[in-house]
């Protein structure tokens, strides 16, 4: 099984993949977690580009997503199909959704290209489940005050951040069948029982 988790900066998204590894690997499932941008040598250096480790750079929005996309091409064809064709469900902090948000719905691309691009560069690999965070975009900067925001986090204003944030609810609501919402402001427990419960772990709940 492939999981997906989308949503604003500062959603949780890391809290809650832990905790949904824990109870998988808990309930005997082989589980293997990898983020986006990163999880292999190539994908390391691409992130460390991207998100300005080391001094951020200008970086236009098409050089964005195909960057995003060369560091994801990386990651599926080295960890996540063969991890997945070993029967290990693999949950990923960010996927191509978040291509979609941010340099579609954030910077303006034409979506249909973008998909072009994704479906190149995934060969056509689908969440079987995406989890959607979905946090106000000014409650999400704000817990990413201080050190340890990325060049998204400092480089974009906060109108950018609300259409990215405003893209999540779009694509979710384009595909009910393969995503679920959850409000990213309830309480870290109550959060992770739903979610769960989404992907059939209700006998896990603590």
């Amino acid at each position: 099984m492939f999981i997906t988790f989308e949503g604003p900066d500062g959603s949780g998204k890391s809290t809650q993949i832990a905790l949904l590894a824990e109870r998988l690997r808990t309930a005997g499932r082989e589980v293997l977690t990898v983020r986006e941008p990163g999880g292999t040598p190539a994908g390391e250096r691409i992130r460390a580009l991207l998100l300005g480790e080391g001094g951020a750079v200008e970086i236009n929005p098409r050089a964005d997503a195909l960057l995003f996309n060369a560091a994801r091409s990386q990651l599926v064809t080295e960890v996540i199909r063969p991890a997945l064709a070993r029967g290990t469900t693999v949950i990923a902090d960010r996927f191509a959704d978040s291509t979609l948000a941010y340099q579609g719905y954030g910077s303006g691309l034409p979506l249909d290209e973008l998909r072009a691009v994704i479906s190149f560069a995934t060969a056509g690999l689908t969440p079987d489940l995406t989890v959607l965070l979905d946090l106000p975009a000014e409650e999400g900067l704000a817990r990413k005050s201080g050190d340890g925001r990325t060049r998204f986090e400092e480089g974009f204003d906060a109108a950018f951040h609300t259409r990215v944030a405003d893209g999540f609810r779009a694509l979710a609501a384009a595909e009910p069948a393969r995503w679920r919402t959850f409000d990213a402001r309830r309480p870290k427990g109550e959060l992770a029982d739903e979610i769960a419960s989404a992907v059939g772990l209700a006998t896990l709940r603590q």
